[in-house]
C-alpha cells in the first residue's frame, strides 16, 4: 500500500487521490466534531443551560417528584405510635436524598454517560469498549476507529489493566456481567409497571379525602381509566405533548415546596432539627425491627433516581445538576418537612398525609396538578422502558419487536406497541389486584433497590477501567454505596410476602425470556462461524461459481462480518443459478450509542473482480433505529459504487502486476499495514488494504495505457455492470436457521430451546419486516441446527 502511494506521488496523480480522500474524510471529521462537542457546546450559553434545565424537569424528575404522595403512608402503614418517629423518619429521608440522588447519581453516576446516553446499557457499552466482555465476538478492529468509539488505553502494569485481564480471562465472569445488566434491565421494566400504578393510584386517592364515604372501588376505577388513557396515548410520542410536561412539573415542585413551607410555619417549626443525624440513631434504637422494616417505605423517597440517569439522553449533565440543586432538592426537602410538621400535630392522618396537609383553598387545584404530575412521572418511566428494551434488542437479548420512531427531532423517542400493551395489562392487574398503596409500595421498593445495586457494581468497573481511579477511591465509593443500598435491601426483604414478590416475578419472567433469546442468538452465531465456507472453496468454483449467473443482484443477509456463510453454499448447492452480482450483507450493532451515517457501511470485495462478489457490513449503535424512510438498499448501493471508484483509483497508483492474497497474511502483518497508512478512510480501509477474504488485483495496466486511463475505464465498466444488474432486479436472500435441542440434551435445554425459544421466534417479527424487504423480492433459505 505504501508503494502504491509512492507511485502515485511520483506519477503526479496524487492530487486526484488526495481530493477523493478529502471528500470522504471531511464529512466524518465534521460529524465527529459535532458529536464529541455536542454536550460541551450546551455549557457555553447560560440562557441555553437554563432552558435545558427547565425542560429536564418534565422528562427526568417527574417520578422522583411525585414520591411525597405516598412515602409517609408506606413508612408507617400501621400508624404512628410516637411523634419522635416522625423526626427520625424525616432525618432518614433527608440523608437518603442527599446521599443517593444528589451525591451519587447527580454528581457522580451521571458523569459515567456514554456521549450523553445514560442507563444500564450505556454503562455496559462503556465496559464493552474497554474490555472484551462481549458474549458474541463479532467485533472487528475497524469498529474501534469509529468517531463515537472512544476508549482509554491502559498501562500494561496498571491496576486497570489487571482488572481488564481478570474480567476477560473467564467466560463465567463475562456471563455474570451480562446477567447483572439483564437483572438491572428487568427491574427497570418492573419500574415501568409499578410507577404508573402507585403514582396514579396515590393521586386518585385524593378523592376520598374530600369524600370519605366514597368506596375504594371508585378510586381504583378512576386510576384504571387514567392508566388506560395514558397507555393509549403512547403512540403519539412524547414530543407531541412533551411541551407541557416541564411547566406542570415545575408548578408541582413550586406548590409542594410552598405548601411545605406553610406547614412548617403553621404546625411545628422545630421540625428542622431532623437535619441532625442523631435522630436516626434514636429512631432505630427506639423502634427496633419496626423501624428497620420501615426503611422500605422511606426508600420510596428516592424512587425515580435510576430514571434520572436513564433519561439523561437529551440533556447535558450540567442542566441535570442545575435543575436538581436549585429546584428539585430544596422543594422535596420542604415538602417532606411540611408533611412531617403536619403529622406532628395530626399523626392519625398518616394514611392521607399529603392531601390532609394541603390548605382547604388549595385542595382541588393540588388534586388536578398531582394527577397531571403522576401522569408525567408515568410517561417518563414508560419511555425509559421502551428505550431500554430497544437497547436490549440491539444487544441480541430481546425478541425482535416492532419499534416505531415517534419524533423527527429526537432519535431516542420511540414507541413499542407490543410492550406498551403488555405494560398496560400488567399495570392494571397490579392496580386492581392490590388496590392498596402499601403493597404496591413494597413491590416498588424491591425493584428500585435492586437496580441501584446493579448500577453500583457496574460503576465500580467503570471507575476502574474507564476513569482509572485509584483503587482506594473505588473502594470507598463501593463500600459507602453498598452500605446504604444493602441496608435498604435488607429492609425490603422483610416485605417480600407483602407485595415485594411482584417485581421479582415480573423480572424473573422477563429475565428468562431475555436470557433464552440471547442464548439462542449466541448459538446461532457460533453455528454460522463454525460452518462458514472457506474462500478456497469459492475460488475453486471459478468466476461462474459453477452455476449459471443470471442478471440481477442477490443480497445475502448473514450475521458474519467475515467469511462466506453456509447459507450461500446451501443455496447454490440446491439451486442451479445465482445472480451476476452477489453482496453479503451483515447488519451488526456495536457498543456505541450511534454510528455516524458516513461511517455506517464497510464495503469489501470477495474474490477477483470477475466474480462480482462483495461484502457490506452495516454498523449501528444501540440508539440507532432502522426506519423505512432510511432507504437502506439505496444507501447500500451508494456505498458499493463509492467503493468501486476508490478501489479503481488505488489500483491505478500501483506498480505491481501480482494479485495480493491478504487473507493468507498474519494478523501482525495486517496490523503493520494499517499502521503504515493511518490516513486511509476507515470505512473502506479493509477494501484497499487487507481483509480476511479479499483478493484485490494491484494493477490493471495490461495494455500499455496509463494507469489513470485503465483505472477510469475499469471503474466505468464495473459501475455500468452494477447499474445494469441492479436494474435487472434485486433479490433479498435471508437465512432461516431453526435451532433445536439434541436428542441427548438435558430436560431444561429441551424446554428452553424446543418450546420457549421456538415460541419466541414464532411470535417475534421476521428479519424481512425489520429490514423492510418487499415480499415479492424475498427468498428464505432454511436450515436446521442442533445444540
Amino acid at each position: 500500500m505504501a508503494s502504491g502511494e509512492d507511485s502515485c506521488e511520483n506519477g503526479g496523480t496524487k492530487g486526484s487521490m488526495w481530493d477523493l480522500d478529502q471528500k470522504l474524510d471531511q464529512p466524518m471529521d465534521e460529524e465527529a466534531g459535532r458529536i464529541k462537542n455536542m454536550y460541551r457546546e450546551k455549557k457555553f450559553s447560560a440562557i441555553l443551560l437554563l432552558r435545558l434545565a427547565f425542560q429536564s424537569l418534565g422528562v427526568v424528575y417527574g417520578d422522583l417528584g411525585t414520591s411525597p404522595l405516598y412515602v409517609f403512608y408506606n413508612t408507617f402503614p400501621d400508624g404512628i405510635k410516637d411523634t419522635e418517629e416522625i423526626i427520625g423518619a424525616l432525618s432518614l429521608i433527608i440523608y437518603s436524598l442527599t446521599l443517593i440522588p444528589l451525591l451519587k447519581y447527580v454528581f457522580l453516576v451521571c458523569r459515567a454517560n456514554d456521549n450523553g446516553q445514560g442507563g444500564t446499557f450505556a454503562l455496559y457499552s462503556l465496559l464493552r469498549r474497554h474490555a472484551k466482555v462481549n458474549t458474541v465476538p463479532n467485533q472487528h478492529r475497524t469498529d474501534e476507529e469509529l468517531t463515537t468509539y472512544s476508549r482509554s488505553i491502559f498501562h500494561e502494569n496498571s491496576f486497570a489493566a489487571k482488572t481488564k485481564k481478570w474480567l476477560e480471562a473467564n467466560g463465567f465472569r463475562k456471563n455474570s456481567l451480562l446477567m447483572l445488566v439483564l437483572v438491572g434491565t428487568c427491574m427497570v421494566i418492573g419500574d415501568g409497571i409499578l410507577t404508573p400504578a402507585i403514582s396514579v393510584l396515590s393521586a386518585s386517592g385524593g378523592i376520598k379525602v374530600d369524600h370519605p364515604q366514597m368506596s375504594n372501588d371508585v378510586v381504583v376505577i378512576v386510576a384504571v381509566v387514567i392508566l388506560v388513557g395514558l397507555f393509549s396515548m403512547q403512540h403519539y410520542g412524547t414530543d407531541k405533548v412533551g411541551f407541557i410536561f416541564a411547566p406542570i412539573v415545575l408548578l408541582w415542585f413550586i406548590l409542594i415546596g410552598g405548601i411545605g413551607m406553610y406547614n412548617i410555619l403553621k404546625y411545628d417549626r422545630k421540625i428542622v432539627r431532623a437535619i441532625s443525624p442523631v435522630y436516626i440513631y434514636h429512631y432505630f434504637r427506639r423502634g427496633g425491627k419496626r423501624s428497620w422494616t420501615s426503611l422500605g417505605g422511606i426508600m420510596l423517597s428516592i424512587t425515580g433516581t435510576e430514571a434520572l440517569f436513564a433519561d439523561l439522553a437529551h440533556f447535558p449533565v450540567s442542566a441535570i445538576q442545575l435543575a436538581f440543586t436549585v429546584v428539585v432538592f430544596p422543594c422535596l426537602l420542604l415538602a417532606y418537612s411540611g408533611q412531617a410538621a403536619y403529622l406532628m400535630k395530626n399523626s392519625e392522618h398518616v394514611r392521607d398525609a399529603f392531601y390532609r396537609s394541603i390548605p382547604d383553598t388549595m385542595y382541588w387545584p393540588m388534586f388536578i396538578v398531582a394527577t397531571l404530575a403522576a401522569i408525567v412521572a408515568s410517561q417518563a418511566t414508560i419511555s425509559a422502558t421502551f428505550s431500554i428494551i430497544k437497547q436490549a434488542l440491539a444487544l441480541g437479548c430481546f425478541p425482535r419487536v416492532k419499534v416505531v420512531h415517534t419524533s423527527k427531532k429526537f432519535l431516542g423517542q420511540i414507541y413499542i406497541p407490543d410492550i406498551n400493551w403488555i405494560l398496560m395489562l400488567l399495570c392494571i392487574a397490579v392496580t386492581a389486584g392490590f388496590r392498596n398503596q402499601s403493597q404496591i409500595g413494597n413491590a416498588y421498593g424491591t425493584a428500585v433497590v435492586i437496580v441501584m445495586l446493579a448500577t453500583t457494581f457496574l460503576m465500580t468497573l467503570i471507575m476502574l477501567l474507564v476513569w482509572r481511579c485509584h483503587w482506594i477511591i473505588v473502594l470507598i465509593f463501593t463500600v459507602l454505596s453498598l452500605l446504604v443500598e444493602c441496608t435498604y435491601f435488607s429492609a425490603v426483604l422483610f416485605k417480600v410476602d407483602q407485595g415485594g414478590w411482584v417485581p421479582l416475578v415480573i423480572a424473573a419472567a422477563f429475565l428468562i425470556v431475555m436470557y433464552i433469546w440471547h442464548y439462542g442468538t449466541v448459538k446461532r452465531y457460533e453455528f454460522e462461524m463454525h460452518s462458514k465456507v472457506s474462500l478456497g472453496w469459492i475460488l475453486g468454483l471459478g468466476p461462474s461459481l459453477g452455476l449459471v449467473r443470471v442478471p440481477g443482484v442477490g443480497l445475502v443477509y448473514t450475521e458474519l462480518a467475515s467469511g462466506v456463510p453456509r447459507i450461500f453454499s446451501h443455496f447454490i448447492t440446491n439451486l442451479p443459478a445465482i445472480h451476476s452480482v452477489v453482496v453479503f450483507v451483515c447488519v451488526k450493532y456495536l457498543p456505541v450509542y450511534t454510528v455516524p451515517e458516513d461511517e455506517r457501511f464497510l464495503v469489501k470485495r470477495i474474490g477477483p473482480k470477475n466474480f462480482h462478489m462483495f461484502r457490506c457490513v452495516a454498523r449501528y449503535g444501540y440508539k440507532d433505529l432502522h426506519k423505512k424512510d432510511d432507504d437502506f438498499e439505496k444507501k447500500l448501493f451508494a456505498s458499493l459504487f463509492l467503493f468501486v471508484r476508490l478501489e479503481s483509483m488505488m489500483e491505478g497508483c500501483s506498480d505491481s502486476e501480482e494479485y495480493s492474497l491478504y487473507g493468507q497474511q498474519t494478523q501482525q502483518s495486517r496490523d503493520m499495514m494499517l499502521e503504515d497508512n493511518p490516513n486511509t478512510n476507515i470505512s473502506y480501509a479493509d477494501s484497499t488494504i487487507s481483509t480476511i477474504d479479499s483478493i484485490v488485483p494491484a494493477n490493471a495496466n495490461h495494455t500499455g495505457m496509463s494507469s489513470g486511463q485503465v483505472s477510469s475505464h475499469t471503474e466505468i465498466d464495473e459501475t455500468e455492470f452494477l447499474n445494469a444488474s441492479r436494474d435487472a432486479g434485486v433479490v433479498h436472500i435471508l437465512g432461516n436457521t431453526v435451532i433445536r435441542a439434541r436428542r441427548d440434551a438435558g430436560f431444561h435445554k429441551k424446554i428452553a430451546i424446543d418450546y420457549i425459544y421456538a415460541f419466541l421466534r414464532k411470535i417475534c417479527r421476521e428479519n424481512s419486516v425489520i429490514f423492510n424487504v418487499p415480499h415479492e423480492s424475498l427468498l428464505n433459505v432454511g436450515q436446521i441446527f442442533y445444540v
